[in-house]
């Protein structure tokens, strides 16, 4: 009988694991951060002015002589100063008059565009081309033209037998002239406004009107609750943007907020103690003011969007 021998082999050095292969940052990704880094170094302008000013909110500082820390000595000058009470009073009132009525007026003919107009996207670019000219130094020009006391809104009154005032000249009317011009730029919102319209399904239109529904019940129980996000949407970029309106006042003024204040806006205000009478700080404290306003003003929208802002789930 036949016996088989094992033979037992030495144990050899113990066998590490092999380390995990290094991962290779793709090409691509090298590519992504190269194109982010001119915002990076655009971030730096950005962020170094934004903490700079913080620090000159709280100094005395003129831009030639070194800033002097004087605490809240800014913020308390502004209770005592009534050219800035004027200046959020038109600013107040330019915004809660003009944002509304140019979301209205923006809706108003987002609806009719959505009707199937012939040649849409030639009168989207005609009611939008506004929007995008609208804060420029030339329209506002012209815009002066238009109302001045020989222009032609004069001009068209007196076929009338009516003797027009000097529109951007009478403390009365001159910041009217510039909620129209703000109102005449609706072209931005209306853009989204019909956009959010062809989302809308019209089985919902349909169903509502074999239902008997008016339409004015359809635009009150449909249209405004699909249509409240964009709404919203459009109502805090309006109020952003004309919190922090600027070039109308200064060129419809000549920089001065004329007549009679009554275009004193909050930023031509903030402009004339910070690059005309060198308050760098008494400015900067205006900024951080400005920036309080419209968060705030941010914030309440938001926490009352749950009550009439409707989405999807």
């Amino acid at each position: 009988m036949t016996t088989t021998t094992r033979v037992a082999l030495p144990a050899g050095p113990a066998t590490s694991p092999a380390p995990p292969p290094r991962r290779v940052r793709p090409r691509k990704d090298r590519a992504g951060y190269l194109f982010l880094l001119p915002w990076f170094i655009g971030m730096l302008f950005t962020v170094i002015p934004f903490f700079a000013s913080l620090y000159l909110a709280f100094t005395d500082y003129n831009l030639l002589n070194a800033p002097q820390w004087i605490g809240l000595g800014n913020f308390r000058e502004m209770l005592d100063d009534p050219l800035l009470r004027q200046s959020l009073k038109v600013t107040f009132v330019y915004t809660f008059v003009s944002v509304p009525l140019s979301l209205v007026v923006a809706l108003g003919v987002a609806m009719l565009l959505n009707r199937g107009v012939r040649g849409l996207p030639v009168y989207r670019a005609i009611f939008y081309l506004p929007s995008l000219l609208g804060g420029s130094v030339a329209v506002v020009l012209l815009w002066r033209y238009i109302f001045g006391l020989n222009g032609i809104v004069n001009a068209f009154l007196g076929w009338f037998g009516i003797d027009g005032p000097g529109w951007t000249s009478d403390p009365d009317y001159a910041l009217t002239t510039l909620i129209v011009l703000h109102i005449w730029t609706f072209g931005s919102p209306m853009v989204i406004f019909l956009a959010g319209l062809r989302q809308i399904p019209t089985m919902y239109y349909e169903a509502a009107a074999v239902d008997g529904a008016s339409k004015w019940h359809q635009f009150r129980s449909i249209t405004l609750p699909l249509l409240s996000p964009i709404i919203f949407f459009n109502l805090i970029q309006s109020l952003i943007s004309s919190f922090q309106t600027f070039t109308q006042g200064f060129i419809m003024s000549g920089g001065t907020g004329g007549p009679a204040d009554s275009t004193m806006f909050y930023n031509l205000y903030l402009y004339q103690q910070g690059f005309s009478q060198f308050n760098m700080g008494y400015a900067s404290a205006m900024a951080w003011m400005l920036l309080v306003i419209i968060a705030a003003f941010t914030a309440l929208n938001f926490l009352a969007a749950k009550y009439w802002v409707f989405y999807d789930n």
